[in-house]
């Protein structure tokens, strides 16, 4: 099923589930289901919240809810950068229900790479260079692609503390988009990415002009769904990250007080 099918929501909504089987990489009850709705159906992910591990830094909430919240701020920045997400009753009890992504398999498709300096690929831009098991130097890489740089940006907003490789997915019609946010939109800065490719240089007009209209959301319905999910605190936070990304208008660097790179970077 396409992103943009008008009709994925309430099939995620309302859709019989069926479990078909569990993600076993996953650190959280992760499990893949297919859903039907009237004649209607797909594939998608359903995490329960009694199945998520408590985290010391994310004493609040759900891991469900937050990743409920990141999409609510992605959808509300209109680039469609996290596939439909919800929460709703399942098999076994509340979680959250997300449309399944199969991704593209052709190579060029990887947006996301750890290679040998020699190999890095044009206009790709360098994260980090170190050293392999072998002790053969190594660079962590990305694509300069404009959906990744939103991508990067909508990260920044919600201060998502794990953009690994892997959480980042090119969709058959070339969309990319982003998964696993369940530990974003904490109040203190824990932003960890590999998405580091453009620090210091400017954020498009285009994205500053919208994140300009996403902030005056934030005094009205945007807020009122996010604290649904979050604290006054956590919802007030993310006013606050936006007014610092218009004032400094540029992407910015680690803070140095939080590993800047998930481990693994994949």
């Amino acid at each position: 099923m396409a992103v943009e099918e008008p009709a994925t929501c309430e099939l995620l909504r309302h859709g019989r589930l069926e479990i078909q089987g569990r993600l076993v990489e996953a650190s959280n009850a992760t499990l893949f289901c297919s859903v039907e709705l009237d004649g209607l159906s797909g594939e998608c992910v359903y995490k329960p919240v009694r199945g998520e591990r408590p985290l010391w830094d994310f004493p609040d909430g759900t891991l469900a809810g937050r990743e409920v919240a990141s999409y609510l701020v992605s959808e509300a920045t209109g680039w469609g950068l996290i596939p439909p997400t919800l929460l709703r009753d399942g098999p076994f009890g509340p979680g959250m229900v997300q449309l399944w992504i199969d991704e593209q398999a052709e190579e060029d498709a990887q947006l996301v790479d750890i290679t040998h300096p020699s190999e890095v690929r044009d206009g790709w831009r360098q994260v980090l260079r170190a050293q392999d098991p072998d002790g053969d130097p190594v660079v962590l890489a990305h694509a300069d692609h404009e959906q990744l740089r939103r991508l990067a940006v909508l990260d920044i907003v919600i201060n998502n503390a794990d953009r690994k490789g892997g959480h980042i997915l090119r969709a058959p019609d070339g969309r990319v988009l982003g998964v696993d946010h369940g530990v974003s939109l904490n109040t203190d800065d824990k932003l960890r990415t590999v998405l580091w490719g453009w620090i210091g240089e400017r954020v498009g007009e285009a994205e500053l002009e919208r994140l300009g209209e996403v902030r005056a959301l934030m005094e009205g319905d945007l807020a009122e769904q996010l604290s649904e999910h979050l604290t006054i605190k956590e919802v007030q936070a993310v006013s606050t990250r936006i007014d610092r990304l218009l004032d400094a208008g540029v992407y910015p660097e680690p803070s140095g007080d939080w590993p800047a790179i998930p481990w693994p970077a994949f």
